[in-house]
């Protein structure tokens, strides 16, 4: 008999990835005991919360969570307020705190608005963290989360990425109909890169990053939109059907002519 846990992942992957977090959620209603690993497990959209003190808006995912409440990235104040909740060390901090600046640049960059996040937290051999990225649109959104692993060595860091792409988009007129586009794409890279100080490790983690998100998005590009547009091509036609039948008929007669 399969787990409960495997029952669930199983339904998910059969479910329309735009409404993963409606599932997820449904699912941790019936059995609230898969709360832990399926927010684990399950990539969802990311949601948005306000920092009471610096008034600016925060990605949430479960690597900033500590229980009901979430840490911001500029104050390193848990919203709602918790006692002792966990934070990094001081010198992983002053990396989060220059890596937040730098994607902040980035985020504006290339995407001319939306959200950025970086967290940040210590490990044994070095120290991991997710940089978080949310553009939304009219009838759609762009969730990228990349969670990687620096693990320091002499005078050079081995990194460990793996990135995450959620696209919804979706339309809706009386002239075209409605059209739903969702999904998600992974992607996994490890690289050995030279560091001098902790201002390294910020610039390697935001080129892999950069190079990643241009990697992907060329691959949903030709994976989505351009399968999405020979699916709709073979579908429909833009022309009228009358026209469509006149130049067919208009086809047949001139094949027949000069078989003649």
């Amino acid at each position: 008999m399969a787990e409960p846990i495997d029952s669930a992942l199983d339904l998910l992957r059969r479910l329309n990835p735009k409404d993963v977090k409606k599932n997820v959620d449904n699912i941790i209603e019936l059995n609230p005991s898969l709360e832990e690993e399926l927010l684990e497990s399950v990539d969802i959209p990311l949601s948005v919360k306000r920092c009471s003190s610096t008034k600016r808006d925060f990605l949430c995912c479960d690597y900033n969570r500590d229980g009901d409440s979430w840490r911001s990235p500029w104050s390193n104040n848990f919203e709602p307020p918790i006692e002792e909740g966990i934070t990094p060390s001081e010198r992983i901090r002053k990396m989060e705190i220059k890596a937040n600046e730098a994607f902040d640049v980035y985020r504006e960059l290339y995407f001319e608005g939306g959200i950025s996040s970086v967290y940040l937290w210590d490990m044994d051999d070095g120290f991991a963290g997710c940089v978080l990225l949310k553009k939304s649109v009219k009838g759609g959104s762009w969730d990228s989360i990349h969670v990687f692993d620096a693990q320091d060595r002499a005078r050079t860091a081995h990194y460990k990425l793996t990135s995450t792409v959620i696209l919804s988009l979706g339309t809706e007129s009386e002239a075209l109909g409605g059209l739903d586009l969702s999904g998600n794409m992974v992607r996994q890279i490890e690289q050995d890169m030279a560091v001098e100080d902790d201002g390294s490790h910020v610039a390697n983690i935001g080129k892999m990053v950069e190079d990643m998100e241009l990697k992907m998005r060329n691959l949903l590009q030709e994976v989505y939109f351009g399968k999405a547009k020979d699916v709709v091509g073979d579908l429909r036609s833009i022309p009228p059907l009358s026209q469509t039948n006149r130049d067919r008929q208009t086809q047949r007669e001139m094949i027949s002519s000069m078989s003649k």
